[in-house]
């Protein structure tokens, strides 16, 4: 009998420290972090589509200044193909002449029309997003990582008026 009861009461000890281990559950909290920020200068570009009458990929290229000096690159494209990687490159010169390659950027996903590896390409250059507006460059679309045709370009820096700045 007296085993049943040291049993009995090891057993109760048990469940009561497992009840009061119960945790309790908090709201999540979903303004940002102190310093966390926003992106609020940026400066876009127009793509366009190298062939209309083919794939007419076009879309539009966003340079985002952050608190920390970096540039944030994003792009989004319209009727890229589904499947394929497109290669996204910022080139010297205006498009159509330059092939100096100035920042390879990430690969565009053809199923979704964005880097295909996170929102943003990063940029530590801390001079970039001020002499943005001097580069003398464009961006180039590749058709995939094994074809080199463009399928869409624009102008970017001394070589195009952005399409929405602040």
């Amino acid at each position: 009998m007296r085993k049943y009861i040291k049993n009995i009461l090891i057993l109760t000890l048990v469940f009561g420290a497992m009840v009061s281990c119960e945790q309790e559950r908090l709201e999540p909290e979903l303004t940002t972090a102190e310093g966390g920020g926003t992106l609020s200068t940026y400066t876009a570009y127009t793509i366009e589509s190298t062939d209309p009458m083919g794939s007419n990929v076009y879309g539009r290229v966003v340079f985002y200044k952050t608190t920390l000096d970096q540039t944030l690159v994003q792009i989004s494209l319209y009727n890229t193909i589904d499947g394929l990687m497109h290669p996204a490159l910022i080139l010297d010169g205006p498009s159509g002449t330059g092939t100096t390659t100035s920042i390879t950027l990430d690969n565009i996903d053809g199923s979704s029309g964005e880097f295909s590896s996170s929102k943003f390409f990063v940029i530590t250059d801390e001079t970039f997003y001020d002499s943005l507006g001097m580069l003398d460059a464009h961006v180039s679309i590749y058709l995939s990582t094994d074809d080199d045709t463009i399928v869409a370009t624009g102008n970017i820096g001394t070589n195009a008026d952005p399409v929405e700045t602040n």
